[in-house]
């Protein structure tokens, strides 16, 4: 496979996969970030902790959760960095 070859198939795999990566990532800073300052005021949110690990209610990821956002994360990584380092042009 050509190197161009390989350069496009980065930027679709890192078109296609960026919104998908992008919705658990803001929901885990997002949880965080707001259980930190709610824990400031001495306000107990326990509900967003579950969230920010990845306990959606009927949907419980926690064994997975984590496997899912360290891939996610450094497939867009790769695919951003080789876009980077060769492009297309």
């Amino acid at each position: 496979m050509s190197q161009q070859q390989l350069s496009r198939r980065a930027r679709k795999v890192h078109r296609w996969l960026v919104p998908i990566a992008a919705v658990p990532l803001l929901i885990t800073a997002g949880t965080g970030s707001i259980y930190s300052l709610l824990l400031e005021q001495d306000i107990d949110a326990f509900w967003l902790l579950k969230i920010h690990t990845g306990n959606f209610g009927l949907l419980n990821l926690q064994p997975v959760y984590p496997m899912l956002l360290g891939g996610l994360t450094v497939i867009v990584t790769v695919s951003g960095a080789a876009m980077l380092l060769k492009p297309s042009r």
